[in-house]
């Protein structure tokens, strides 16, 4: 891969599986009306922004699902395998791929996550591979709300770009939300959105590199 010598990657439908559809059918089931304007990959309720940041905790944001499902019996279980239900597993693979990645490159993962999600991730990873999370593949993890930031925000791309001391023009950027390949094109990164039927193996050949 010409002139790239710093790769940042996302982390859902790039390394790992996300299956939006199944969690509309959750939400559906929760008793949530209107489920494709308060929940989406390209747009959703404010409540999802702040949870990425962040801004509200675990029981904060139960509680604001409990509203929108007009129901205030739903316990905190129900509600977590409901939110966590998109959540599928690392492409086969991808770890091994990250392994090579690192060696030839510096390399970061950059997600958009909150509480209830980086537990179960957390929890998968030990479970499934025996790892205590992702920093073994990257030079360093990023996670929006423990930053208290999130993409496609220009703030959270420049906090990695300045504390790495990365220049995007040597930077790939690999994403599945067109929102946050705009960004990242717009500050100058090398960015590549990854669509439903490609893989990150398949981009980084046509790119040019042979691992």
């Amino acid at each position: 891969m010409k002139n790239i010598r710093n790769i940042i990657l996302d982390y859902g439908n790039v390394l790992f599986d996300i299956d939006f559809p199944k969690l509309r059918q959750s939400f559906i089931a929760l008793g949530i009306p209107n489920v494709d304007a308060f929940y989406g990959h390209l747009g959703q309720h404010a409540l999802f922004d702040a949870f990425d940041k962040g801004i509200i905790t675990a029981a904060q944001f139960r509680n604001e699902l409990r509203n929108a499902a007009n129901d205030s019996s739903l316990p905190d279980e129900a509600i977590d395998a409901a939110w966590n239900s998109l959540l599928i597993g690392v492409r086969p693979g991808h770890h091994e791929l990250l392994g090579k990645l690192k060696t030839q490159y510096r390399t970061f993962l950059l997600s958009n996550n909150n509480e209830i999600h980086y537990r179960w991730i957390m929890d998968y990873l030990n479970r499934e591979f025996g790892l205590s999370g992702n920093a073994d593949f990257f030079e360093k993890d990023y996670y929006s709300h423990l930053m208290r930031m999130r993409k496609p925000d220009e703030e959270i791309f420049k906090f990695v770009l300045d504390t790495h001391m990365l220049d995007p023009k040597e930077t790939l950027f690999v994403d599945d939300s067109p929102q946050h390949i705009e960004t990242a094109q717009r500050l100058g990164f090398q960015a590549y959105l990854l669509g439903p039927e490609d893989t990150l193996p398949q981009l980084l050949g046509r790119l040019g590199y042979a691992g």
